[in-house]
């Protein structure tokens, strides 16, 4: 298959609303919030694939290796879009919108048109940045070439041992050229512990004591591992579609077949509601519909879509109710021999994918034997078949370099309690199997609202008001719900 429908793993997982149109304009004069606190940072134009009304931006310099600070140092790209209102601005706000791999800086202006509260954005300077290895930032690069960029992250759907064991010589390439190539260096210390000190080297540049912070996605590790290092330098920290405390580890992977299996109930649903896309009249007829169209490709790939592809674009569109129909749509094209709609490669995917590779594998130890993830395909096959067969296969990280400059940071519940998760019920890509366990890992420190609602973000794009209040209040008065809060299901508009 040349074309592969399924970056799943790299550009749906950041789950970022694109920026309206009205939104593109080049950055303001500074205001009068610009000189409060005084900033090490010297702001100026975002680069133009970043601008944005109000947006500025500017560089600071970390090392490589904080083991040794006073070494090579990189550089770190940051955003800031400053509160208009200096009596209302209470600090920072640090953002972070996924990935790992994702770019940053245009966030805080995507936040605010995308309906973050006014009182929220009048609260606060709203800071972005690159991670390290991402972007405008100092990057990192795997050579991929253009085959292995539209391959992405998402191993082949492997039905039999066999099919583990082929998938090992491209899994060794990858990991291969990213050792081999010219910003290998960067590779050990491509972490998230070390993007976590960026981050506070970020707030000191500020001239801030403290900082709040809001985290989508795999942000959520970031700013778990953040609170963890630094305790007392976290004000009030919204983590919304939580990982697991192990991040993107192996466990987290796997946990994606759960999640779709946990959200394809309601496509099915969807799409037996919907009798013009042809694909059944009850959700068991719609589920049995996903197997028949998937064996059918895995048999005879049509228009470079195989049964890979097909599972992994099916999990892509679940991200959301609002691309539900789309991925009815396809399905109706695929059953009925349509046009089917290949994707351009998207700019700065080798970027997001090296990058993605570096802290995925990087911040944890994999299964380093063949038998290991072929003993995983076999259970998780059987316990999550719509995509167990993929999420579980054998990947670039099996392969990764040895060194490592720390062990992962445990996350614990050790620190002021000043934490609010958010989390849908049926979120495919961060499923509330792992978030539950990361609750439990933050103890005392959290409080979670989880929400009956399906798709992956909660603030401020979701629909529930009673989750988008509670984020809203916590981050500008400080109040959280007394306990866990279950939010109720809300009708769609």
């Amino acid at each position: 298959m040349r074309r592969s429908m399924s970056l799943a793993l790299t550009a749906a997982a950041l789950a970022v609303t694109a920026l309206p149109a009205t939104a593109s304009a080049a950055p303001s004069a500074p205001s009068a919030a610009d000189r409060t606190p005084a900033s090490a940072l010297e702001w100026g134009p975002c680069p133009a694939d970043a601008a944005a009304p109000r947006l500025q931006c500017s560089t600071l310099e970390v090392p490589l290796d904080y083991r040794d600070p006073d070494g090579r140092k990189i550089e770190v790209a940051v955003s800031r879009l400053a509160s208009e209102k200096p009596s209302k601005r209470r600090g920072v706000l640090v953002t972070n919108p996924g990935g790992p791999g994702g770019v940053g800086l245009l966030y805080p202006a995507v936040l605010a048109a995308s309906g973050l509260p006014q009182e929220v954005v009048d609260s606060y300077d709203i800071i972005g940045f690159d991670p390290r290895g991402v972007g405008h930032s100092t990057p990192v690069t795997c050579d991929l070439t253009q085959e292995q960029q539209w391959r992405g992250n998402f191993p082949p759907y492997a039905h039999t041992a066999a099919d583990v064991t082929r998938e090992v010589d491209y899994a060794r390439q990858v990991a291969e050229q990213c050792k081999t190539s010219s910003t290998a260096e960067m590779l050990p210390h491509t972490t998230t512990a070390n993007t976590a000190r960026d981050m506070d080297r970020i707030r000191a540049a500020l001239g801030e004591s403290k900082v709040s912070y809001l985290g989508a996605s795999y942000g959520t590790y970031l700013g778990s591992v953040y609170a963890t290092l630094f305790p007392q330098r976290g004000d009030r920290i919204v983590l919304d579609s939580n990982l697991g405390p192990g991040g993107y580890d192996a466990t987290a992977m796997r946990l994606m077949a759960r999640g779709m299996e946990d959200r394809f109930p309601d496509f099915a649903a969807f799409a037996a509601a919907h009798p013009e896309y042809g694909l059944g009249s009850t959700p068991e007829q719609i589920k049995a519909k996903f197997y028949e169209l998937a064996d059918r490709l895995d048999e005879k790939p049509v228009q470079g879509v195989n049964g890979t592809s097909f599972r992994g674009f099916t999990f892509e569109q679940l991200y959301s109710d609002g691309t539900l129909p789309k991925l009815a749509e396809f399905w109706q094209a695929v059953d009925t021999g349509g046009e089917l709609p290949l994707p351009e490669l998207p700019a700065g995917l080798e970027n997001l994918l090296a990058s993605r590779f570096a802290v995925v594998c990087g911040d944890s130890r994999w299964p380093g034997t063949v038998r290991e993830y072929q003993r995983n395909v076999a259970v998780d096959r059987v316990r999550y078949p719509m995509l167990g067969g993929s999420t579980a296969s054998i990947n670039p990280c099996a392969f990764w370099p040895e060194e490592r400059t720390e062990p992962p940071v445990r996350i614990t519940g050790r620190g002021p309690s000043n934490i609010l998760m958010l989390q849908n019920e049926r979120d495919p890509g961060t499923p509330l199997a792992g978030a539950r366990k990361l609750r439990h890992a933050l103890g005392g420190r959290a409080t979670m609202v989880t929400v009956d609602q399906g798709g992956h973000g909660v603030y401020p794009y979701g629909r529930n008001t009673c989750a988008k209040d509670a984020a809203s209040a916590f981050l500008t008065t400080g109040e959280r719900p007394s306990g866990d809060l279950h939010c109720a299901a809300e009708p769609a508009e």
